[in-house]
């Protein structure tokens, strides 16, 4: 597995560039960004050259599409998709993901017929270039009624919901910490093949009542209350070989420097991963 990060948890002004330089200088080897706008800045030669100069790769897109709310917004974001995942595609990432929200205002039925046909056309698109599009489960228990009627924010719902959609390339975005506030476990993950994952997310959470704990509230790895080790030998057990980007939401931006929060990320991955057994795989 490559360790992973997204820009949550690190601070977030900085640029692409900086981010690639930071996470190669501070031992991890992806980083999640946005590859059509990279390449609009840099130029394709200079963004490839940009990568593999610091022995990065890009473990992931997130898919721009707006296809929780209207229809004329969902149709207007469609119109770059393409170059989004042609982009993505030219510098080696196969991955592009999306949140799935526990509750919404929209009648459940209904809203889960748009949401299949509407990642549907995206798994569509992206599948066209050799990009797999990943779904993410959200567990906290206060989001499952922030909305008028519930959705989906379990493991086999969402598994359900893929196989509607009914696209090869459609599997899960699995983070920690919604494993975590389902109180899924260990034998829930070795249940699932590496082929169903299409990328991680790994964080911690505040030791409270499973119930109480936020979705904005997250810790860094090694931190708190997941069971990371067990989740990590989980994935390996099955034989996921792709990124674990650390996403670390907090009701407030951090006030370190990002060579602070890159130490004290680089640490909490070396912790988990260390006493996992997976340092050196």
């Amino acid at each position: 597995m490559l360790k992973g990060l997204t820009r949550a948890g690190i601070g977030g002004s900085l640029s692409d560039e900086h981010l690639i330089q930071l996470a190669a200088q501070y031992q991890f080897e992806a980083v999640d960004l946005e590859a059509l706008g990279f390449i609009e800045r840099n130029g394709m030669e200079q963004a490839k050259a940009l990568l593999a100069g610091n022995r990065m790769r890009i473990g992931s897109i997130s898919l721009s599409v707006q296809w929780r709310t209207s229809e004329d917004a969902f149709q207007e974001g469609l119109k770059r998709l393409a170059q989004e995942a042609a982009a993505a595609a030219a510098l080696g990432c196969t991955s592009c993901c999306t949140y799935i929200l526990p509750s919404t205002d929209l009648k459940s039925a209904h809203f889960m017929a748009l949401a299949i046909r509407r990642l549907r056309v995206c798994a569509q698109i992206l599948g066209a270039y050799g990009v797999r599009l990943g779904l993410e489960f959200v567990g906290p228990h206060h989001l499952r009624t922030a909305w008028a009627n519930p959705f989906i924010w379990t493991l086999e719902e969402t598994l359900d919901l893929i196989d509607a959609i009914g696209e090869p390339n459609v599997g899960l975005l699995f983070d920690a910490y919604h494993y975590y506030t389902n109180e899924l476990t260990v034998e829930d993950i070795l249940k699932l093949r590496a082929d169903q994952i299409v990328h991680v997310h790994i964080n911690d959470a505040p030791p409270v009542p499973v119930e109480q704990v936020l979705d904005n509230d997250r810790l860094y790895p090694g931190e708190g209350a997941i069971d990371l080790v067990g989740f990590l030998q989980g994935l390996h057990k099955i034989g996921y070989k792709g990124v674990v980007s650390q996403e670390i939401l907090t009701p407030t931006a951090p006030t370190d420097s990002p060579e602070v929060l890159l130490e004290r990320s680089r640490q909490g991955f070396e912790k988990v991963f260390g006493a996992a057994g997976l340092i050196n795989r």
